[in-house]
């Protein structure tokens, strides 16, 4: 039987963990390990600094008090004790498109899977005000799912998958969005008068773009985009030779 690994960055209590586990459980046995702490905006983060607990929730489910890729990594060393088949991250409360992938601790826990050789897939669905409706998600999810153990992707490349709420209208495969990013940063003070500050939601202008995963989901499609850890900017190769040869002097 195919073995099928669930992390996410909400925590295991997530209700999107929960909807995403029983939809993709009849491709196989799925295992939950996921963070006891929601880990959002964490990252690919791993914790070397102090030891991880493993905490055993119920039936094939577990807790980490770390990252999703010290989930990932201590469920296949300790859990499933074995690569699974399948690795996937989610259901996320909340878009992770575009630059927002970097940040993302749900995309960090496919990253890692597919960093392991192993097929994976980070699932989010559009935020909304008041209860979510998982339904929709873990199906697309589960349909993916299904698909990528027939046909994997090539090595090290993972899937970005995010909902629109509602019914979808269907699927689009994209790329990854860009935007004009300002970070705000609000300042406040203390009840002695120190300063302390949050960081808050930036300032926003996504660059137009037809076959960009922002574009998919804001006309109510599912987005479907492949990604790989390479951050190699290959296209600036031949402009980096040529600065390092033309301005570079070893002495």
């Amino acid at each position: 039987m195919r073995r099928i690994l669930v992390t996410n960055d909400d925590g295991y209590r997530s209700e999107g963990i929960v909807a995403l586990a029983d939809a993709l459980r009849p491709l196989g046995s799925v295992t939950i390990v996921a963070p006891v702490l929601e880990a959002s905006a964490i990252g690919h983060a791993l914790t070397l600094r102090r030891p991880l607990r493993l905490e055993r929730i119920g039936d094939d489910v577990f807790a980490v008090d770390g990252t999703p890729t010290d989930c990932v990594n201590v469920a296949i060393a300790q859990v499933i004790r074995a690569l699974p088949d399948l690795v996937v991250s989610g259901i996320n409360k909340g878009w992770n498109l575009g630059d927002d992938v970097t940040y993302s601790g749900t995309i960090a826990g496919a990253f890692e899977g597919a960093l392991l050789g192993v097929p994976s897939m980070a699932v989010s669905l559009q935020a909304i005000a008041g209860a979510y409706e998982f339904s929709p998600a873990a199906r697309a999810a589960a349909t993916l799912a299904e698909a990528l153990l027939q046909r994997p992707l090539p090595a090290r490349t993972f899937l970005n998958i995010n909902v629109p709420a509602g019914r979808p209208k269907g699927y689009r495969v994209t790329v990854q969005a860009a935007r004009n990013h300002i970070t705000s940063v609000g300042e406040r003070r203390d009840p002695k008068g120190r300063a302390y500050y949050w960081i808050e939601e930036g300032e926003d202008a996504w660059q137009p773009h037809d076959r960009s995963d922002y574009q998919a989901v804001h006309d109510g499609y599912v987005s479907v985009t492949p990604l790989h850890p390479d951050l190699t900017a290959h296209h600036a190769l031949a402009a980096v030779e040529e600065l390092t040869m033309s301005n570079l002097v070893i002495e």
